[in-house]
Order: C-alpha cells, then structure tokens, then sequence
C-alpha cells in the first residue's frame, strides 16, 4: 500500500526484478478490500483515506501475514506504536529497494519453520577460497577475513548472489546504492575495480560493454561450486 506512485512503481519494479509478484493499491480501503492471501504485506502509514497505523492494525485483527510498515515519519512514537498493532518491521523513507527486499526476506525466514538443516546452515561458500557470512556482513579469503567499505561488501553480496548472472548497471545501483541515487555512476567502477583487486584469484568480475558487470567463481579443483543466497 503506497499512495505515492513515483516510489511505489520504483518499489514495483525492483521488487519484481528480484522475482517478488506484486499487487498494489493506493488506499487503505482498497488494502482492506482484498481477501486472497498474501505472503507479505509493505505499508505505509501516510494513505489519503486513512491513517496507515488503522490500517495496520485491521490486517493485524484479520490474521498473522507479516506487515512492513513503510513511512516518511521519522517520530520514534509512530515507530513504537506500529510495532505495538503487530508490524513485523518498519522502514523509513528514503530507503533503497535492496534494503525492503532484505527485509521481507529477514520477515519470511523468522515466520518460516526452521528445518535442522536450516539452524545449522553457516557462511556460503564460493569455490575453495571465498566465504560470504550475511548474517555477520563479513568476507573471508583463504579463511583470512578481508575488510571491505560499506559498499563494497554489497556489492560483493549483491554479484554472489546470482554467479554468472548478467546484471545491467542499473539494476547494480538500485540494488547497492538504490533507486534514487544521482551521484556518478563511476562509482560503480571504482568499487568494481576494489573487488577485482582484494579478491584477485577468487573471483573475476567480467565488465560487459553498454550493459554490466558478470561476476565468476574463480575454477579450482578444489571448488565444488559456489551457493547462493536465498
């Protein structure tokens, strides 16, 4: 639910990159008019028709789908409160899309039942040498943690996810620096150039003129390939 329909398509469409079908309304009556079953619920709290937390607080009444608030109010009270009707999480504007759909996916593995396999699962593996820890944000080399900026560490993420995928300029910015970002876009390449160099050996980032980056799990016969993130 998102009035605002610059921010709601630019959510749309990310989301729908990332594979996420999506249904929008604009109002909380709409929100309330729908009864097929949802697997999570992105609100925001300023509707034209009605406060969001009303809104929130009727899904909430209605039965357990996870509720992700999204608002421009950046009160700490309006926070609370909509943690209090039962939202599962909150995300202030501006956000990037990579953050929400981060979120969702932190949302559906807590209300997900944890299989054995599922508690014990560790760091993904990459080939012999790389291991990504997303649950820790860390990077290890030869089992040697590597320190990477911010921004370099998702990016790395953000290429390991899909190894051998071609993803556009485009879709890299809005995923890592997000959708409303006007800072050069050479950015990109000074952080790709930092990948390349850090982890020279272990992987290579394939530069595809006009379009994007590929990134590759180095061959080792030592590797028996690489996992992705879910």
């Amino acid at each position: 639910m998102e009035d605002d329909e610059p921010v709601a398509e630019s959510l749309r469409r990310g989301l729908l990159r990332y594979g996420f079908e999506v249904a929008w309304v604009s109002t909380g009556a709409a929100a309330l008019s729908h009864t097929e079953p949802y697997d999570v619920v992105l609100l925001d709290l300023g509707l034209p028709d009605t406060d969001g937390l009303d809104v929130c607080k009727a899904l909430r009444e209605r039965g357990d789908v996870p509720i992700i608030v999204i608002s421009a109010r950046s009160d700490e009270t309006d926070r609370v409160v909509g943690l209090e009707l039962g939202a599962d999480d909150y995300v202030s504007k501006p956000f990037g899309v990579r953050e929400v759909i981060a979120r969702i996916r932190a949302v559906m593995r807590r209300i997900q039942p944890r299989t054995p396999a599922a508690a014990e699962a560790g760091p993904d593996r990459y080939g012999a040498r790389l291991t990504i820890d997303r649950k820790a944000a860390r990077v290890r080399l030869d089992d040697e943690e590597v320190p990477l900026a911010p921004k370099e560490y998702d990016l790395l993420a953000f290429l390991t996810e899909e190894p051998g995928a071609l993803m556009s300029r485009e879709q890299i910015m809005e995923a890592v620096w997000d959708a409303n970002w006007f800072g050069p876009t050479k950015t990109l390449d000074v952080h790709v150039a930092a990948l390349r160099r850090k982890f020279a050996g272990a992987i290579t980032i394939e530069a595809v003129r006009g379009v994007g980056f590929r990134l590759e799990i180095a061959n080792s016969d030592k590797s028996d390939g690489g996992s992705g993130a879910s």
